[in-house]
């Protein structure tokens, strides 16, 4: 008989008088190898009903892994059918491993279930949250208004020329999507106006409509909403990466503030463009009702230009350019706020811009309906 044949792994089964199932293991039980599989054991267990199972492994060479995955699948099979399993019986190393794998029980209900937590909870748990993190948000303010204060006295970490390489991201090189959105809007708007005011014979009206809308909201609420998309993402993925790669402690640890060095660049950045940004989206959206007034109406370019000159106040094109600045810094101080929160991994990166740009969005609506209710309110 060749070595290899001698140590070839097999397996027995066999049924004592008392009614106990022994298995003889011989040879070599290594993954590699071809090896028997336990179907006679498992006959023997399913069919007459048996006291135990154990086992005699006194031919048994090497083993590994494979012989282990067998012996389990043979005590779960003990366990289906109220066996005893006597694990004793085994080499003394292979019977530790399987004390060892059976000391901490499989959990069955392993899958987290969700918790269902009363209602008064949920409601003070949203309260709370809520209540951090705007205490998160005036502390973050607070920070920057002492920043500006020593800006003012020449006093602040800060760099001009930073400043300036933001102006020109969050500025000219967001032109083409504000003059996009912004045109469409004037379409529409014209459109809607149109629609309706010819019911009445009022068409005249639709030059009117355009001009008041957008230079009092329009104009500045989808200016804050794009730059917010655009700019106040950015300013939250570059500051969070920052910090998950611990550049904004290093900057502490250097004794230089990240709020002076990183966040005011910024939003001094929006304060600068966003009227003028305003501004323009109001010229691109009364050029798109212009567009559709002199084409699809009655009305001449004389005409249109004069009704929108006159419709348009001062008072209006000033409370838009202030609303819009305004948003441009609430989407500087959701956007590097979350920044800076964001977490130590890549994941928290992209929570961190999400999270900007959702707040910065509902910040910006909510402002704006407040705005309505207070220049309703003073006849503005």
């Amino acid at each position: 008989m060749s070595n290899h044949e001698h140590n070839q792994a097999h397996l027995q089964a066999r049924r004592k008088d008392d009614g106990v199932v022994v298995v003889e293991l011989g040879g070599d039980w290594l993954e590699r190898t071809r090896l028997p599989d336990t179907l006679a054991v498992e006959q023997e267990l399913v069919g007459s009903p048996a006291k135990a199972l154990e086992f005699e492994a006194r031919g048994l060479g090497r083993w590994d892994s494979a012989l282990m995955v067998r012996i389990l699948k043979l005590h779960d099979l003990c366990a289906q059918r109220l066996v005893e399993f006597r694990a004793q019986t085994l080499p003394p190393g292979l019977a530790k491993l399987i004390a060892l794998s059976q000391a901490v029980p499989e959990k069955k209900d392993a899958a987290r279930k969700k918790e269902v937590r009363p209602f008064l909870q949920q409601v003070g748990e949203f309260g709370l949250a809520n209540w951090t993190g705007g205490r998160a948000m005036l502390s973050f303010m607070g920070e920057n208004v002492l920043a500006l204060v020593k800006l003012l006295r020449g006093r602040a970490q800060f760099r001009w020329s930073d400043t300036f390489l933001v102006m020109q991201e969050c500025g000219p090189e967001a032109l083409g999507i504000v003059a996009l959105i912004n045109f469409l809007i004037g379409v529409i708007l014209a459109f809607v106006g149109a629609t309706q005011l010819a019911n009445f014979g009022a068409s005249i009206y639709t030059a009117d409509l355009v001009a008041v809308g957008v230079v009092r909201e329009m104009a500045c609420i989808m200016t804050g909403i794009i730059i917010c998309g655009r700019t106040g993402a950015a300013f939250a993925a570059q500051l969070g990466t920052m910090k998950v790669n611990q550049e904004i402690e290093a900057f502490q640890t250097f004794g230089i503030s990240p709020v002076e060095f990183l966040v005011l660049p910024r939003m001094l950045a929006l304060i600068f463009m966003m009227p003028l940004l305003c501004t323009f989206a109001a010229a691109i959206a009364i050029a798109g009702g212009f567009l559709v007034s002199t084409m699809m109406l009655d009305i001449t370019p004389a005409l249109y230009l004069s009704r929108t000159v006159a419709a348009i106040k001062l008072s209006a094109f000033l409370l838009g350019i202030f609303k819009g600045t305004f948003f441009g810094v609430l989407v500087a101080l959701t956007g590097c706020l979350r920044g800076m929160q964001c977490g130590t991994n890549a994941a928290a990166v992209g929570q961190a811009t999400t999270s900007a740009v959702v707040t910065g969005i509902t910040l910006i609506i909510a402002f704006d309906g407040l705005f309505a209710v207070i220049c309703n309110a003073l006849n503005i």
